[in-house]
C-alpha cells in the first residue's frame, strides 16, 4: 500500500522591535481553531502559487497590518510530526528587525489581537512557537557580533549610548562601553551628525547615523565586521 504524503507548508514571522531599552516581538492572538485565544507568531499556510517570501509577507500584512521589506530565513520546523494538531505541517520561519515607532499594528484576518510583547514577558504560545522564538533570539544574539544588524532596530539618528544599550539588552549582559565605542568608530560606518539628542542631565550628546552605502561598499572590498565580547 502506497503511503501518500499529506504535508502542508506554512510560514511564521518573528518580527523583533526595540524601544525604550527593551526588545519586543510582535504576536497575534488566535481567533479560530484548536489554539483559539492563544498568542502566536504571525503566519499561516503557503498558497500553491506563491513563494515562501511572498507568503510570510502576506500573512504578516493580513494579520498585523505590518509590511516588512526584508526577511531572513531562520529555520525549518517539522521534526515534531504533531507540532500542529490539525495536520502534518512543516513551517519555514523568517525573522525581521524593525523600528516599532514607524509601524501601526492592527489585527485582521484570523487574528483577534496584535500586540508587541517584551521578550521577557512572552506567554506560552500556540504550537511550538516558543521554541521558534527561542531559536530566533539565539540567531539575533549571534548576528550582533558579526553583522551590524542592530542599526535596523534603532531610529535613523541615535545616541551612541542607545547603540550601547541595545547590545547590552539583547545580549543580556554588560559590555565594556569604552572598548565598544572604540571598536565601532574604528569601522567608520557610522557618522556623527550636527543634531543633538535630549539629555536629562549633563551636556547633550550628538546623534549618529549608520552609513549603509559605505558599509556595503566596504563589504565589496573585503571588510569584516566583528565584535568580540569576553
Amino acid at each position: 500500500m502506497t503511503n501518500i504524503q499529506n504535508i502542508r507548508v506554512a510560514v511564521d514571522a518573528i518580527v523583533f522591535g526595540y524601544q525604550n531599552n527593551q526588545l519586543y516581538v510582535l504576536l497575534i492572538q488566535q481567533k479560530f481553531g484548536t489554539q483559539e485565544s492563544y498568542w502566536a507568531l504571525p503566519g499561516g499556510l503557503v498558497k500553491n502559487d506563491e513563494s515562501l517570501q511572498d507568503a510570510v509577507k502576506r500573512e504578516l500584512k493580513e494579520e498585523t497590518n505590518v509590511t516588512v521589506t526584508y526577511f531572513e530565513q531562520l529555520f525549518t520546523f517539522g521534526d515534531d510530526v504533531n507540532r500542529d494538531p490539525r495536520n502534518r505541517v512543516i513551517s519555514v520561519a523568517y525573522f525581521a528587525l524593525v523600528d516599532p515607532s514607524k509601524l501601526t499594528i492592527k489585527a485582521d484576518s484570523d487574528a483577534e489581537h496584535a500586540q508587541w510583547f517584551k521578550i521577557n514577558e512572552v506567554p506560552t504560545l500556540a504550537f511550538d512557537h516558543n521554541s521558534i522564538l527561542k531559536k530566533a533570539i539565539e540567531r539575533l544574539k549571534a548576528k550582533l557580533t558579526y553583522e551590524p544588524v542592530g542599526f535596523d532596530l534603532l531610529p535613523k539618528e541615535f545616541l551612541f549610548s542607545e547603540l550601547e544599550n541595545l547590545y547590552c539588552t539583547i545580549l543580556e549582559k554588560e559590555i565594556d562601553r569604552r572598548n565598544f565605542r572604540k571598536k565601532i568608530l574604528s569601522f567608520q560606518i557610522i557618522e556623527e551628525t550636527e543634531q543633538f539628542g535630549s539629555s536629562k542631565s549633563g551636556r547633550p550628546a550628538k546623534l549618529f547615523k549608520f552609513n549603509k552605502l559605505k558599509y556595503n561598499d566596504l563589504i565589496k572590498k573585503g571588510f569584516h565586521f566583528e565584535i568580540k565580547f569576553a
